[in-house]
């Protein structure tokens, strides 16, 4: 942004320019910096070379513009340069509000020297009348003044805010991008030290996968609503929250469905993680669903298969949404794998094909952890319902759901049965099996999924 003003006559105040205290820039510039230490919060934090360098030489720039438009002149220069500085502060991480909190304070400080000698009370119309034509001008110049004051500002922080928000968007842009770069380079088992470097992210010794599902939000269905819409501001807030509880430690592929978590294997303790699933949930508005598998850089590609497998898993069993560990569903996890037993317990539900409704509440109850009421709830039916089903389902397969044996046969063959329902259903329609994908490539500002 560039301001061009055109050139005018100076003001002056009691006969002298405007702007003369301000003209003794550099000592002025020390003193606004020494008291933008002491008094403004955030400035006192701040490295010395950053203040005994960029701040007050951005300091001095200021007192330039500010003398500039007091004496009428041209300042495309010096909007220049607040625009590189701006942009300076927000590659280096100075927070927005300090840099504009310092620009007001400069202007009190400033606008307390140009009023100094002046008199303690207020001119009027009357008082210039009475005074002479020196003091109507000098009122007239203030109120030109005071004009030109809210003009300075409003260009000053207008140049900043916009050049420093545009600054901040390319680096959050390049830092998706290292981000995007490096994970995907883990995930297909291809990175490299110098990738590393290259991204300016360094590779750690062991990670935690995370596969992720994140189900729609129930806005994203609502007719009246746009959908995508709806999805991509659900993905920024659950982006969002995982950088803030993370640090920005996080190395995510996501898409408004899901995708893979790699976070360092010491960023939570043994707790931490379901919190995280927890909070992230939370932001989602929706409850999210995530595998967790520890892995070394060069493990990770295996790992995050196994990950997206066990939450497959999860899902055909429809388990509660929440955090699953691979110890968590060992037994279930090797039930999958195919063989003779995966096609024996599979089979010990057939008898209840011509009884859906049998199928359907087996499922259920054992979702809702044998939950009775839970389940009646569920399927929108009396507990006595309940019963009456789990006792039709022992007699037609020979297993008692309400017994500790018959249960672990049935639960079994649900978790064999869902992997032989897919691979029949395939065959009959002619379609091969497709591998679950392990990550996702998704542009977070407009939330398109790229495979």
């Amino acid at each position: 942004m560039t301001v061009d003003v055109p050139n005018r006559a100076g003001l002056t105040l009691s006969g002298k320019p405007m702007s003369s205290p301000l003209r003794n820039v550099r000592s002025l510039a020390r003193q606004m910096v020494d008291y933008f230490v002491e008094n403004v919060a955030a400035c006192g934090t701040l490295p010395g070379d950053a203040i005994s360098g960029d701040i007050t030489a951005i300091t001095r720039t200021n007192l330039e513009f500010a003398v500039a438009m007091l004496d009428g002149h041209n300042i495309p220069a010096q909007t220049k340069k607040l625009e590189a500085a701006a942009a300076q502060w927000a590659r280096e991480g100075v927070p927005i509000d300090t840099i504009q909190h310092a620009i007001h304070e400069g202007f009190l400080m400033g606008l307390d020297l140009v009023v100094s000698g002046t008199a303690p009370r207020r001119a009027t119309p009357l008082d210039a009348a009475s005074e002479g034509p020196v003091a109507f001008t000098d009122y007239e110049n203030l109120l030109s003044g005071t004009r030109l004051v809210v003009e300075m500002l409003d260009t000053m922080t207008t140049t900043i805010s916009k050049a420093y928000v545009r600054e901040l968007r390319a680096v959050v842009s390049e830092h998706h991008t290292a981000v995007h770069t490096l994970t995907s380079a883990l995930l297909a088992g291809k990175s490299t030290s110098t990738m590393a470097r290259e991204c300016g992210i360094e590779i750690l010794d062991a990670y935690v996968v995370l596969a992720v599902s994140i189900p729609p939000h129930p806005d994203e269905r609502n007719p009246l609503l746009d959908g995508k819409v709806v999805a991509r501001r659900k993905l920024r807030r659950i982006q969002a929250r995982l950088a803030d509880l993370c640090e920005d430690a996080a190395l995510s592929l996501l898409s408004v469905d899901g995708g893979t978590i790699l976070l360092p294997a010491d960023c939570f303790d043994a707790q931490g993680y379901a919190r995280l699933i927890s909070e992230l949930s939370g932001a989602a508005r929706t409850p999210i669903t995530a595998a967790l598998i520890e892995a070394s850089p060069d493990a990770i590609p295996d790992a995050a298969d196994q990950a997206h497998e066990l939450l497959d898993m999860v899902a055909r069993l429809h388990c509660e949404p929440g955090l699953y560990r691979f110890d968590d569903l060992a037994l279930e996890y090797q039930l999958t794998r195919p063989g003779p037993g995966r096609e024996y317990l599979g089979a010990l539900l057939d008898p209840l094909d011509e009884h859906p409704e049998l199928l359907q509440t087996l499922r259920v109850h054992i979702a809702n952890n044998l939950h009775r009421a839970r389940t009646a709830r569920t399927l929108h039916i009396h507990t006595n319902t309940i019963d009456y089903r789990l006792k039709r389902i022992a007699q037609l397969t020979g297993f008692d759901p309400t017994e500790a044996s018959g249960l672990w046969y049935l639960r079994s063959a649900l978790v064999a049965r869902s992997y032989q329902t897919n691979r029949d259903q395939l065959q009959r329609s002619g379609t091969r099996s497709v591998k679950r994908p392990r990550a996702f490539h998704a542009d977070s500002a407009q939330g398109s999924v790229r495979p």
